[in-house]
């Protein structure tokens, strides 16, 4: 379950999405999740999914690993679609006690869950087609203009990803761990929440442990490499935008357009 979370890992290729530039990845993607909160009828979320298919099917990355990253957060939106059945009141198809169905509901609720689908798949697809040195670089020079505030734009970007790129080693460490202390006895899934919590310390444990020492490895390395933040550091490839990077921006920004047209009712012609 643990190893089925895909945020964070990278596919190599050299597809469309891959050769653009990770700031018009990162802006797009932004875009994107402000056009997913405009969608409200059924035509935008037939946009949003188009859309969402084609990005990838320009990335060539595997379906199937797609997929997967939304397997691990299936309950939660299992759990976001009974909330708003039973919660949203209209029309009622069933009942159970207090506790209603209504038509409406179902209608919210899976809107609700498409939204979140639409969220995991494209932040998935961000990582998938974007290594983590390179989003590092776009991520950094996105907060440039901010350093005038004092922001540390390098640092920030820097830790930034590290965090994402160290998702998926702690998760298979974790995923390791459990496998290791339930050979020897250990129970996570039985018992009361106390008894569960108690019962996650050996889990835990190691885990912390592991974490520290990874970090403290990683601090040795960049070290050993003289690394000294952002400053005076150059770069072997330096970001540039392209036409293909124009491209895809303009698509992204007609798709906000043409939600924000569908959710006030403005003419498209």
């Amino acid at each position: 379950m643990l190893t089925d979370i895909t945020l964070g890992q990278y596919f190599p290729g050299s597809s469309f999405l891959h050769r653009l530039d990770p700031r018009t990845k990162l802006l797009g993607t932004i875009i994107f999740v402000a056009g997913i909160f405009l969608a409200e009828s059924p035509a935008a979320y037939g946009l949003l999914a188009a859309f969402a298919a084609f990005g990838i099917v320009l990335s060539g990355v595997p379906v199937r690993l797609v997929l997967r990253s939304l397997r691990p957060l299936w309950f939660i939106i299992l759990i976001t679609v009974l909330i708003h059945v039973f919660s949203t009141p209209g029309t009622v198809i069933y009942a159970l006690g207090p506790l209603t169905a209504t038509m409406e509901g179902v209608r919210q609720g899976a809107l609700m869950a498409a939204r979140l689908v639409f969220l995991i798949a494209m932040s998935s697809l961000l990582t998938f087609t974007t290594s983590p040195i390179v989003l590092t670089d776009g991520i950094e020079r996105l907060l440039n203009p901010f350093r005038r505030l004092g922001l540390p734009a390098h640092e920030l970007a820097m830790m930034m990803t590290i965090a994402l790129r160290f998702i998926p080693t702690l998760l298979e460490e974790t995923d390791r761990i459990m496998k290791a202390q339930m050979a020897r006895g250990a129970d996570f899934t039985s018992g009361n929440i106390v008894k569960r919590a108690r019962n996650m310390v050996p889990l835990l444990v190691p885990l912390f442990i592991s974490a520290f020492r990874r970090a403290d490895e990683l601090a040795v390395a960049m070290e050993a490499r003289c690394y000294r933040g952002g400053e005076n550091r150059t770069r072997m490839k330096e970001l540039r935008f392209a036409v293909r990077d124009g491209v895809a921006f303009a698509a992204v920004l007609a798709l906000l357009a043409i939600l924000g047209a569908l959710k006030w009712n403005v003419p498209l012609s």
